[in-house]
């Protein structure tokens, strides 16, 4: 029998708030459990002393007899020292955009940073043409 230690959640609807149980692979994620070694409340500050409590005797044991954590109880038990610090998984690129929308994109920056260039560089000459127009409305003023 492979065992996990996992979360088991509960809780009202958007208000979750979770078991840190150990079950045997095979059961349900709400479903029978053999033990529980502890509660994680993320609802609450993440300095909060409520936030997770742990059994750490039992974690221990489990650990010991070879039952494997999931990620998220993984990243929970090293942060309480109870676990080696897990690896964590890459992100999917799901979230990035496709190989033409990233040329696309490339291109306007090009573009944004060119126009960028050039309207600093006519920018420097500006105050020198500036002058002379300056002048020219008081020209016509002594002439009036």
């Amino acid at each position: 029998m492979s065992v996990k230690i996992r979360l088991a959640r509960g809780g009202a609807k958007k208000r979750p708030y979770y078991r840190v149980v150990v079950a045997d692979t095979r059961s349900p994620r709400d479903g029978r459990f053999i033990e529980k070694v502890g509660a994680y409340n993320p609802m609450v500050a993440k300095d909060h002393p409520d936030r997770v409590k742990l059994n750490d005797d039992r974690i221990k044991h489990w650990l010991s007899v070879g039952a494997l954590p999931t990620d998220r109880v993984a990243r929970i038990l090293a942060a309480n020292d109870l676990y080696a610090t897990p690896a964590i998984p890459t992100q999917t690129k799901k979230d990035k955009p496709k190989a033409k929308a990233q040329e696309r994109l490339a291109m306007e920056a090009e573009a944004k940073r060119e126009a960028e260039e050039a309207a600093a560089a006519p920018s420097e000459e500006a105050p020198a043409e500036e002058a002379p127009a300056e002048e020219a409305p008081a020209e016509e003023a002594a002439e009036a």
